[in-house]
């Protein structure tokens, strides 16, 4: 965040602290959840596989929650741009505060798998709403020269808490019992709602701006189709989009891989599992905090496409390693190649796209190209079951290393997309009557 000066006037020094404040308790309360998530992330998979001894079914939950995910984007952008995304932010956090905490109440009884099959689609839902919500609000926080600083500051913390996350999960969860690390995230999205409670955005968050430029709402499916028609028309957003597709399809389901070869092939405990997840999230620390510098210096192009390399790399190697040392090692590489990656992504939408439109783009973005994933995580969860982890992971490292490689043709190559012109989208209709979809260009960082 830039820095106050002595010669700063008074009014506009009050803005920047205020703005300063208000990025601050928003980066605590992100951070806060995050070491919750780390519990769920590890704890609800152990759940499956404690009762039911199946990697597939591991694959048929992430799946099931992966569905859910992308239903919910259809309308989460509508939904976005069209309420108040304070309030949004702290609803979706009470919501998955009391999903999560039926979770260890039923356990208390018995295991009862069925449950895991409502809560997560539920919550997964949710928490699409919330992350469409969450870009949004990044948007209104930060001057736009310093999204992807912003950007990466918040993945960096998160990825810190990360670290100890998962090691307190392994921990709770060999001594408690994963259902206990469960009520662990559920109590971190109360904590969670409660500093979000004190965050004032700056901008258009609510839907007075739509009265205000006197526009009439469309259906959702119309103004869904807003958000998809921006990205169809901006050149590297239709290019990410086909190109994460593929991507997510290949990894989604590496959590539930991860966690099997380390119980199944490996045979190691609940431990070995959280400090591998620990060991990762260094590795988003540092992706995160170099992501900046290294796009300033190499550009969104190779910095995207090398990000997603490495990440190949990494997958096709991790399902034939022994140790759990060199597991967590792979682990945190393509951790932080992911977190390098997907930071660029989501600073070029923010930068690139107007701010009636973002909820929309986002939710756009996120549905279509996550669409195929549900699907990704159980077919690579079932053959791992079939034909081995090592097979599985080779042949899905294999092809993200090509998906990288099919990025230099198309126009995600290019070094500062965020400064071409404005997109000549043409007229776009999305619930505020027509309007133009062009992105605005920004500064460099």
């Amino acid at each position: 965040m830039p820095q106050l000066t002595g010669d700063e006037p008074l009014s506009g020094r009050s803005r920047s602290e205020g703005r300063e404040r208000d990025f601050g308790v928003f980066w605590a309360a992100q951070t806060l959840s995050v070491i919750g998530d780390s519990f769920a992330l590890i704890a609800l998979p152990l759940l499956v596989l404690h009762t039911t001894g199946s990697v597939a079914q591991m694959g048929l939950l992430t799946g099931a929650g992966g569905a859910a995910a992308v239903g919910a984007g259809v309308f989460a952008g509508v939904v976005v741009d069209r309420l108040d995304r304070r309030k949004l932010l702290i609803a979706c956090d009470l919501a998955r505060l009391v999903l999560y905490a039926l979770i260890p109440l039923v356990w208390a009884f018995g295991p009862q798998i069925w449950l895991l099959y409502v809560v997560l689609p539920l919550a997964e839902a949710v928490g699409m709403l919330f992350s469409v919500t969450y870009v949004t609000a990044v948007r209104a926080l930060v001057p736009g020269d310093r999204i992807t600083e912003a950007n990466g500051r918040l993945n960096a913390t998160a990825a810190a808490a990360g670290v100890i996350g998962p090691l307190l999960a392994g921990v709770v969860a060999a001594w408690l019992g994963p259902a206990s690390a469960v009520a662990v995230d559920a109590v971190s999205f109360g904590v969670s709602a409660a500093c979000l409670n004190f965050v004032r955005f700056t901008g258009r968050t609510d839907p007075a701006g739509d009265a205000a430029r006197g526009t009439r709402r469309e259906s959702m499916g119309k103004e869904f189709v807003a958000g998809a028609s921006f990205l169809r028309h901006h050149p590297v957003l239709r290019s990410l989009t086909v190109l994460l597709s593929v991507f997510s399809f290949l990894t989604l389901g590496l959590n539930d891989l991860i966690i099997y070869h380390l119980k199944h092939d490996l045979g190691q405990g609940d431990g070995a599992v959280g400090t591998v997840f620990a060991v990762g999230a260094l590795g988003t620390v540092v992706g995160a905090l170099f992501v900046a510098p290294i796009r300033h210096r190499l550009g969104f192009g190779a910095t995207w496409t090398g990000g997603v390399a490495v990440c190949g790399l990494a997958l096709a190697v991790m399902g034939s390693v022994g140790s759990v040392a060199g597991i967590a090692a792979l682990s945190a590489a393509f951790l932080g190649c992911v977190s390098v990656s997907g930071t660029c992504s989501m600073s070029l939408r923010q930068e690139v796209t107007p701010d009636h439109l973002l909820g929309r783009v986002t939710s756009a973005f996120w549905t279509i190209h996550y669409s195929a994933a549900p699907v990704g995580a159980a077919v690579l969860t079932w053959a791992a079951q079939r034909y081995g982890t090592g097979s599985v992971c080779l042949v899905a490292g294999v092809c993200c290393v090509l998906t990288a490689v099919l990025a230099l043709f198309t126009p995600v190559r290019a070094r500062r997309p965020e400064q071409a012109g404005p997109v000549a989208a043409g007229v776009v209709r999305g619930g505020s009557g027509q309007e133009s979809a062009r992105s605005g260009s920004c500064r460099d960082e």
